[in-house]
């Protein structure tokens, strides 16, 4: 069984970010995972410091805990400033003290929806150079940039564009696939 931790680096409750983790964690539910959200906003974190590191607050706790029980990542994010937010890095500050219990050798999925055209190409770029320097195992191609995301969520929170559904669906099971074959060696 694989273990997946799911993080929105988007803090805004009606995010497009948020949601999509969502649909991400319905298409990895359909496979034999058991499955954690660590939300951001609710796990306040404080500004990553070196000099609180030893005296941890729960939510740093919480969040290492989580990381160190995972196999593989679900991540979504969006694009601020050409890059990805400040919760999530800050977030994968604090998981990085302890990288080979975190990070090193785990799998991921990242993702992200922006109301421009580009989606989050930019901010996945900065996520897969942050992750791949902390050990952690991304397939290089289809990457799965969510543009002009407005109009692609119904009320209830269904994601109807389903070409990128499709990408997302195929990326994640194959990730779930190769974190399986990792873990079984």
């Amino acid at each position: 069984m694989i273990k997946i931790l799911a993080i929105s680096g988007s803090l805004r409750k009606d995010s497009f970010n948020r949601k999509l983790l969502q649909v991400a964690k319905k298409i990895a539910s359909n496979s034999e995972v058991q499955i954690k959200e660590f939300d951001l906003k609710e796990n306040s974190l404080p500004i990553f410091d070196q000099d609180i590191a030893g005296s941890m607050p729960d939510s740093v706790k919480k969040i290492m805990e989580e990381a160190s029980w995972a196999d593989m990542f679900l991540i979504t994010s969006p694009e601020y400033n050409h890059s990805i937010s400040g919760a999530l890095k800050n977030a994968i500050d604090w998981i990085s003290l302890d990288y080979t219990k975190t990070t090193k050798g785990k799998w991921a999925v990242i993702f992200g929806a922006s109301t421009g055209i580009y989606g989050t190409l930019r901010a996945q770029a900065h996520l897969r150079e942050i992750l791949g320097a902390l050990g952690v195992n991304i397939i290089p191609q289809p990457e799965i940039f969510i543009g002009s995301v407005e109009g692609k969520f119904d009320e209830q929170g269904n994601f109807n564009d389903e070409k990128n559904a499709k990408v997302l669906e195929d990326v994640i099971n194959e990730t779930i696939s190769l974190c399986l074959k990792n873990k079984e060696n």
